[in-house]
C-alpha cells in the first residue's frame, strides 16, 4: 500500500529538484510549513512586465511527496500567471480531499500525486509548494503595482 504512495516516479521527482535555492533579489517570497510533519517550502519569484513568473527558486525541506510536488511546480512555473498557479493548487486540493479530477493545463503532471488522496495526513505537505508559489506571486504582484503607482 505504501509502495503505491511512493512510486518510482514520485521518488525520481523528489530526487531531482529543479530551481533549488533562493533568488538574490526576489519581488515576492513566501514560506509554508506543514504543521503535522514539519515540511517547509520557501519560494522566491520575479515577474515579467505582464505579471508572469520570469524567475523562480525554491528551498524545499519536505517529505518525498512535498518534494515531488515542488519538482513539478519548479519544472512548469516559469511563464505562469497567478490564476494558473491558483487553479493548479485548487485542482490538486480537490483531487486529494474531494476525489476531484486531476489538474489540467500547465501543471497537469500533478496528477501523479493522486494516490496521496488515500493518506489525509500527507495532504498538507503535498500542497505547500503550490501554496507558497501562489503567495509569493501575490506578493510580487502587490509590490510591482505599488512600484508602478509611485
Amino acid at each position: 500500500m505504501i509502495d503505491a504512495l511512493y512510486s518510482d516516479r514520485i521518488l525520481k521527482l523528489a530526487a531531482n529538484m529543479p530551481r533549488a535555492g533562493r533568488l538574490a533579489a526576489p519581488q515576492g517570497s513566501a514560506e509554508r510549513v506543514a504543521k503535522l510533519c514539519g515540511s517547509t517550502v520557501v519560494v522566491d519569484v520575479v515577474l515579467d512586465a505582464e505579471g508572469r513568473v520570469a524567475d523562480f527558486a525554491q528551498d524545499v525541506r519536505a517529505c518525498a511527496l512535498g518534494q515531488a510536488c515542488a519538482a513539478i511546480v519548479g519544472e512548469h512555473i516559469v511563464g505562469a500567471r497567478l490564476d494558473e498557479i491558483e487553479t493548479a493548487r485548487d485542482q490538486t486540493r480537490a483531487m486529494l480531499k474531494d476525489g476531484g479530477p486531476a489538474p489540467t493545463g500547465r501543471f497537469a503532471d500533478l496528477a501523479i500525486l493522486e494516490t496521496v488522496k488515500d493518506y489525509p495526513a500527507r495532504h498538507a505537505s503535498t500542497l505547500i509548494p503550490l501554496e507558497a508559489a501562489a503567495e509569493a506571486v501575490r506578493q510580487a504582484l502587490a509590490r510591482t503595482r505599488l512600484a508602478g503607482a509611485a
